[in-house]
């Protein structure tokens, strides 16, 4: 017992000596100076414009055929919210340091997405409820039928589309996080379940998935065969710039698909999925920019990616 108490101080004093140390003077690696100077150049840069970055296109610089689809979004209340909500949780010492110390031990035979469902953490957001019914053009009072929310994580963000819908279908890999869809009442399928001819579905989330799994290509194929052929839609968000991997207990791995994303620009990657989007036959219906958050820790509030949501049609 004195063994392990004096393991978990020691713990606990590396965190703090990690913390202290989390400055320019002490990063040697090119990478991490990187990633502090990012950091720096953000929190220099007052709250608002950081913010306005977030959501900026340079629609002239899509393709043609795309331009008239895009969908200005903007930091709106929902989002707001989130960020409070984030920023709140960071501060929690106590728990921060539970968290980090359950996160090292169950690193070593847990993913990082199955120890976050276990200790209910690093929820992520994707839109706000306005900027859902924005981008697929219904009212807030608007109701179909059946949704499928593929990878859907602890749920949150299915949350977010659920009122919407009679019908509530996810899917998830990992186990912790089937416990919290459960606990929402949300019904889980089988990852090849959910493809099954007795299913249709009016609409099918898949936000930042296809750059997370093995068969990207076929994913979109398999979506475009179990939706509902005339009012179907799936809403589907990438993180950009597209670096697509695979997580498999802790270790990461290339995708079996190739996805051909040209470019490197937000905007060229953009107009390069409409052709990968129109090859699976979709057509692109509405897009925007949004941040791609997740809850922070004690070392930051919150982490953003950068997201490209689409809203897709079949042809």
């Amino acid at each position: 017992m004195k063994l392990f108490l004096c393991w978990v101080l020691t713990y606990v004093l590396s965190l703090a000596a990690v913390r202290k140390m989390w400055s320019g003077r002490y990063l040697r690696s090119h990478l991490s100076r990187s990633l502090y100077m990012n950091m720096m150049s953000h929190s220099q840069t007052p709250y608002w414009e950081v913010n306005h970055q977030w959501y900026l296109c340079d629609t002239e610089k899509l393709c043609e055929a795309l331009r008239p689809f895009f969908v200005q979004s903007y930091l709106d209340h929902g989002t707001q919210t989130f960020l409070n909500r984030s920023m709140e949780k960071s501060g929690w010492l106590s728990v921060q340091l539970y968290h980090s110390f359950m996160s090292s031990v169950f690193s070593m035979f847990m993913s990082r997405t199955s120890i976050n469902g276990l200790l209910g953490r690093g929820s992520m957001f994707v839109f706000s409820p306005e900027q859902f019914q924005r981008l697929l053009k219904i009212t807030p009072d608007w109701k179909s039928h059946r949704l499928l929310d593929l990878g859907a994580g602890d749920g949150e963000v299915t949350r977010v589309m659920s009122p919407h819908f009679e019908e509530i279908y996810v899917t998830e890999m990992s186990q912790t996080m089937i416990w919290q869809l459960q606990k929402k009442k949300y019904r889980v399928l089988n990852i090849d379940e959910w493809q099954g001819p007795e299913f249709q579905y009016d609409v099918i989330s898949c936000l930042n998935l296809l750059d997370r799994c093995h068969r990207p290509i076929t994913l979109l194929k398999e979506m475009r065969r179990v939706l509902e052929p005339t009012r179907g839609r799936v809403i589907l968000a990438l993180v950009l710039p597209f670096h697509p991997y695979v997580e498999n207990g802790g270790k990461w791995e290339k995708p079996c698909e190739v996805m051909d994303v040209k470019g490197t620009a937000w905007e060229d990657q953009v107009s390069s999925l409409a052709a990968v989007f129109q090859e699976a036959g979709f057509v692109v219906e509405a897009f925007t920019r949004l941040p791609y958050l997740c809850e922070g820790d004690m070392y930051n509030d919150y982490y953003v990616l950068d997201d490209a949501v689409f809203v897709l049609r079949p042809m």
